[in-house]
């Protein structure tokens, strides 16, 4: 898989893609478009983003939440829109490189529809279970599952959701046999775990800190290659021996199929730009977010990637959406 460029690790873009973007400037204001409702973690990020990227660009980003269909309404009116770099979509993990894998028919093709423009974040998971769960390491949750296969419930915020598929790549990591319990939303799923109704819960940790870190529930894990800035004395699947179970969750810019190469490079541009500020950086990483960048060249091949990745947990775990 591609190295990943964080913010912190800034690189110039190659001198061909810089030159393209120096020949293209928007117009009018830029759509950008969150398939997901106000609030959530992608769109916090895209506000960010949006916000220093049209200060770069000279015309406005406007995030429009365009919510339904697991992403899908958000997502095709990008792909219908005109390819002349004024809309754009914030896509993530499970609409990109999940979905594709789970839908026999989408009103998009991910390859066919989208030209990428730049990964914009990543966002590690934490493994947490409910503080009546006898488990304070990842191995003695490993071995409490394989003591009572099935007995064990994990929640996710929906069936098919990147959370769900995370959890499944956990559990085929280590062998073991967990009960899916789907709930609408992740707000949900948390309640019940700190009321101890189920046990187990792989999240966001911008959606877990809070409860972390009052007690509420107990933080085995987090699912990073490295240990996490916000939970920092919680281990690494990897340093639990489960270097398998590693995963994030991610977002990234698209721009309609077609759109010239100097918009997607003057985009590209202004992400990079973005990540490399010292403010943006803070608030995307108070908000559980990684700042990153990427070639669109780059986000082709990690999307293909991750595809690949996630194609294979979907199938191996028969996993299924209604």
């Amino acid at each position: 898989m591609m190295m990943l460029r964080r913010a912190f690790l800034a690189v110039a873009l190659t001198t061909p893609l810089a030159a393209q973007a120096q020949s293209w400037a928007p117009s009018r204001p830029i759509r950008l478009v969150v398939p997901f409702a106000a609030g959530g973690s992608t769109d916090v990020a895209a506000r960010i983003l949006a916000e220093r990227m049209g200060e770069t660009l000279g015309q406005p980003v406007v995030v429009e939440n365009r919510t339904g269909s697991a992403g899908f309404i958000g997502a095709e009116n990008v792909a219908r829109s005109a390819p002349d770099g004024h809309s754009i979509l914030m896509g993530a993990t499970g609409l990109l490189a999940i979905a594709p894998h789970l839908y026999a028919t989408m009103p998009f093709n991910v390859e066919r529809d989208f030209a990428p423009v730049s990964l914009a974040f990543a966002s590690d998971l934490v493994i947490s279970v409910a503080n009546n769960v006898p488990a304070r390491t990842l191995a003695e949750l490993v071995a409490l599952a394989r003591a009572r296969p099935g007995a064990l419930n994990y929640a996710t915020s929906g069936a098919g959701t990147t959370t769900h598929v995370a959890t499944e790549l956990f559990r085929l990591a280590a062998g073991i046999e967990m009960t899916h319990v789907p709930y609408r939303g992740s707000g949900q799923a948390m309640n019940d775990l700190v009321a101890g109704n189920v046990q187990v819960m792989v999240d966001q940790i911008a959606g877990s800190i809070g409860q972390i870190r009052d007690n509420r529930i107990r933080a085995l894990a987090v699912t990073g290659a490295a240990r996490h800035t916000l939970l920092p004395d919680v281990p690494t699947v990897g340093e639990a021996g489960l270097a398998g179970a590693q995963a994030s969750s991610w977002g990234a810019v698209m721009a309609p199929a077609g759109t010239p190469r100097p918009a997607i490079a003057r985009l590209a541009e202004a992400v990079r730009e973005a990540m490399t500020q010292p403010a943006v950086r803070s608030r995307m990483s108070a908000a559980g977010a990684d700042p990153a960048f990427s070639t669109p060249e780059e986000l082709a091949a990690f999307i293909r990637a991750e595809s690949e990745k996630w194609g294979r947990v979907v199938r191996d775990a028969r996993i299924t959406v209604a």
